[in-house]
């Protein structure tokens, strides 16, 4: 059994959201955002680490699981997601957890089928393969989308290195 958090860094808005894998299920335990107030940029990373490290030690993951920089048309917003990314890996090392990463389209096509599917057909499998009642505000269905990504290439890769012994 495997506790995987996704997260979707943000330097506003970082989406979390908490899977615990069994055999080849996958059960939603909880999600959320942490919704950065509006000051300085330090002033949010150290809000952003904070938050993270609370979440850690409530949700007391296995194993966590990010989303990769996306460059954009922004090189500035580009920088800023990276300084949040960095706050999140900092943040899962200080508990000592394994922390993999994973491109936008990987994360898509685990989740949808296709690596460029649109945010809303992800936002809607996220609710069907986690049998939600509803669907999760954006951010915390990425974070989702980021720990079923991995918990899928996880399956994969222990079934692969299994079937070759």
């Amino acid at each position: 059994m495997t506790k995987i958090l996704g997260i979707d860094p943000g330097s506003r808005i970082t989406g979390y959201g908490l899977v615990e894998t069994h055999g080849g299920s996958v059960k939603h335990l909880e999600h959320g955002c942490l919704k950065l107030n509006q000051t300085s940029m330090p002033e949010r990373l150290l809000e952003l680490y904070r938050g993270l490290k609370q979440v850690i030690q409530k949700a007391k993951p296995t194993e966590v699981a990010i989303e990769k920089v996306f460059v954009g048309a922004s090189a500035q917003s580009a920088l800023k997601l990276g300084q949040a990314r960095g706050v999140a890996i900092l943040a899962s090392a200080e508990y000592n957890l394994p922390v993999l990463e994973y491109s936008p389209n990987q994360i898509k096509k685990a989740v949808v089928g296709r690596g460029h599917a649109d945010k809303t057909q992800v936002m809607f499998m996220i609710k069907v393969i986690l049998s939600l009642s509803e669907v999760p505000e954006s951010d915390a269905a990425d974070a989702l989308a980021v720990a079923i990504c991995h918990s899928s290439l996880n399956l994969s890769s222990s079934n692969l290195s299994r079937q070759s012994k």
